[in-house]
């Protein structure tokens, strides 16, 4: 049996910020006070970065009053950082680590976060310095591996399609074409979400187009003029990561910042929504055209959290720490769905390098033949994620002869 760890704590948090992460800082900080073999709590400001700066907190002895403001609050309590740390920086982060004698590290992200404990754990092993190095899952785009879903998207989700209802009920009182640009470099989950406020055969979102599919501009065009033709009004809601069929990103060819990963920014400007709408405008004859990049605004918005979401973070923090206590290896918290009608989760913990850099897809049962749409399949995964949306009323009265 392996020897039982006894040490300090280390948490930080990674990558974009979401309505939900602090919940799962906060699980962790709650059940590291229940673990005897847990003896001071750290939080990293602005992740890793923090560390090698040693800009720490001691959560330890923050009150319980403030732990469960924290909990409730949006964004990440700690700082976020986009870093991936190099040889040298592994170097740094464990002299401070052994001098502070941390034994239990914990970093909350998603799959580039996932990657930096892969490698601080693979550091500490050629080190031989004895430590539970984990992660804990983090992404609006739902995109990790592993899980059937991940912490922050179902807030982000219902903010989009919350949003959506709103856009769909401007667009009736002034009728036009909308673009709405939403989250999601490779995975469409968050732009299908657009569609979970559809009561009415003629709702908005008509259109949803994904990054799953190749984008054809042309085809982009007959689609929105067929739709514009039946009702006189057509909302679009479309991925920042959508690509043609070489895989270039449409947004990428507009922006040429990277971050520390390699990732190209396509969230930093309106460009995509612009050049779609000008396109419209350009080859349909329709004259109003307008677009909404919601950029930032999915990630912390304050007034659309979902309880589900809420409730599951927290728990994945809870499970990190009593794994990182009782088990004898890294990983990863997976969040696993039950079979059935009745919606269930089961938390799994998974090797960090199953989750690290790769990430996953929205299902092809989850888009329709078109590709230009979401289907009911998909709905049924995602309403419990995103609990009961407001309802619209509508007038039920005849029209006066």
């Amino acid at each position: 049996m392996a020897r039982q760890l006894e040490g300090n704590m280390m948490i930080a948090q990674s990558g974009g910020p979401s309505a939900v992460i602090n919940q799962s800082l906060i699980g962790a900080v709650r059940e590291a006070r229940r673990q005897r073999r847990i003896h001071r709590i750290f939080g990293a400001r602005h992740g890793i970065k923090g560390i090698l700066g040693e800009q720490l907190l001691d959560l330890g002895r923050e009150s319980d009053a403030t732990l469960q403001a924290v909990a409730a609050t949006p964004s990440s309590a700690l700082g976020s950082v986009r870093k991936k740390p190099t040889p040298e920086d592994c170097v740094k982060i464990f002299e401070v680590l052994r001098r502070r004698n941390v034994r239990f590290f914990f970093y909350i992200g998603g799959n580039d976060s996932a990657e930096t404990a892969y490698i601080i754990s693979e550091e500490a092993r050629k080190a031989d310095y004895e430590m539970r190095s984990f992660h804990i899952p983090k992404t609006i785009d739902n995109d990790l591996r592993e899980n059937d879903h991940t912490p922050g998207f179902g807030s982000a989700a219902r903010f989009v399609a919350s949003a959506l209802q709103g856009i769909d009920l401007d667009n009736r009182a002034l009728p036009g074409v909308h673009i709405s640009v939403v989250m999601g470099r490779h995975a469409g989950f968050l732009t299908a979400a657009s569609a979970l406020g559809r009561r009415r055969t003629d709702d908005g979102p008509h259109l949803v187009y994904l990054p799953e599919r190749p984008f054809d501009m042309d085809r982009f065009l007959v689609d929105v003029k067929k739709v514009y033709d039946r009702l006189g009004r057509c909302i679009i809601a479309v991925s920042e990561g959508i690509a043609d069929a070489d895989g270039t990103a449409i947004a990428a060819k507009f922006s040429k910042e990277t971050d520390s990963h390699g990732n190209v920014q396509l969230s930093g400007s309106g460009a995509l929504g612009d050049l779609l709408a000008n396109e419209i405008k350009a080859k349909t004859g329709i004259s109003r055209v307008r677009s909404d990049t919601f950029g930032y605004l999915q990630r912390s918005f304050p007034g659309a959290i979902s309880v589900t979401d809420a409730k599951e973070a927290a728990a994945v923090g809870a499970v990190a720490v009593r794994q990182a206590v009782r088990a004898a290896q890294d990983g990863s918290i997976a969040i696993r769905r039950g079979r059935g009608r009745a919606y269930r989760v089961t938390f799994e913990c998974v090797p960090l390098r199953n989750v690290a850099r790769e990430t996953r897809h929205m299902p092809d049962n989850f888009i329709a033949p078109a590709g230009n749409d979401v289907t009911p399949a998909f709905i049924r995964y995602a309403m419990p994620l995103v609990g009961p949306l407001p309802e619209i009323g509508w007038f039920k009265g005849k029209p006066v002869k």
